[in-house]
């Protein structure tokens, strides 16, 4: 088990062989846009950690405002470089190093409602204002799962050649995001790769978080979306720093998720079973869900290396225990794309 934030950080950016490799095949710098939301400092500290065991000297720069200076304290103790800045201040990324590895992580969901100018900025505006700036690297881009509609669940889940149909303004200004990559691909010959993520989880943030609290604390749980996928954080990250191997114009979507379709229903009883609770729920599953095919990111990656027991363990125990929760709802019920 995992016993404390320290263990958790070290897991959470622990490389495996395939990312040492990958690593070991980067030519100069790599460039975290957004290095502070809630993977980005993981990612940055496993691609430290998979340069260093490659021998390599290339640097891991860290971007983003930095509102929580023990976060940028932290990734410089760590051997990142790290660079205060908002994206979106006129100048800002004029400022910037030059690096001919990008990893765009910068994004606004929750909040979304009622402030959905300053989300189209940051999802769609700042996007375009780096694919010009670094029209010479390679650049992947965290997309969303959301930029697909609900399918039903006997699909087996929206795969890269879905049609996109964002339902509610954030799935809408992440399509903006996609298409701004787009333009600078096709303008300027830039490769890129868009991950269409849909759900990273880790012990103090995600769905199967989400459902745990509720489990815990005896609240109702919405099944109204009654599938979902789940990712390991840890393996997502791996996804990101191997797919500039794979970056191109047009860009490679892929969708990264776990391969399996999970019901919320089922979740929810094992971490019952866990805590001795009886979950209580409302509402009934509907026939479609916001759910991802991943089977094109396992045909280049492989399998994530960790799977939705050993999920179901690790945070049972530690919720139970009283681990730190980031409480930050994932919302994943939302059918609306209400955020």
């Amino acid at each position: 088990m995992i016993k404390d934030e320290d263990e958790l950080e070290e897991a959470l950016s622990r490389p495996t062989t395939a990312d040492i490799e990958a690593a070991g095949e980067l030519s100069g710098d790599l460039l975290i846009l957004g290095v502070g939301g809630k993977m980005g400092p993981s990612f940055a500290r496993l691609a430290r950690r998979a340069l260093d065991a490659a021998g390599s000297r290339h640097r891991v720069i860290g971007v983003a405002r930095f509102s929580d200076a023990r976060v940028e304290a932290g990734l410089q103790h760590d051997g990142i470089e790290t660079v205060a800045s908002d994206l979106l201040e006129p100048g800002a990324l004029s400022r910037l190093p030059d690096a001919p590895n990008v990893v765009f992580m910068a994004a606004k969901k929750f909040g979304t409602t009622g402030a959905e100018g300053s989300t189209w900025a940051m999802n769609t505006f700042l996007p375009g204002l780096v694919a010009e700036r670094y029209r010479a690297a390679r650049i992947v881009a965290f997309s969303s799962g959301n930029v697909y509609p609900l399918v039903p669940i006997s699909s087996g889940g929206a795969t890269e050649d879905t049609p996109l149909a964002p339902i509610g303004e954030y799935a809408q200004s992440v399509v903006g995001r996609e298409r701004l990559f787009e333009y600078g691909s096709a303008q300027w010959g830039t490769k890129v790769v868009l991950l269409r993520l849909n759900y990273a989880v880790e012990l103090r943030y995600g769905v199967m978080v989400d459902i745990a609290c509720a489990v815990y604390k005896r609240c109702p749980i919405d099944l109204a979306m009654g599938m979902v996928n789940v990712i390991w954080q840890r393996d997502a990250n791996s996804v990101c720093l191997r797919s500039f191997a794979h970056c191109q114009a047009p860009p490679l979507r892929l969708n990264v998720t776990g391969p399996e379709m999970l019901s919320v229903r089922y979740i929810a009883e094992q971490f019952g079973k866990e805590f001795g609770i009886e979950p209580v729920f409302k509402g009934e599953e509907s026939s479609s869900a916001l759910l991802n095919n991943s089977s094109r990111a396992i045909e280049l990656f492989g399998y994530p290396t960790v799977g939705l027991l050993e999920l179901l363990d690790w945070i049972a125990d530690w919720i139970r225990n009283g681990g730190a929760l980031l409480n930050k709802a994932t919302g994943f019920q939302m059918r609306e794309g209400k955020f």
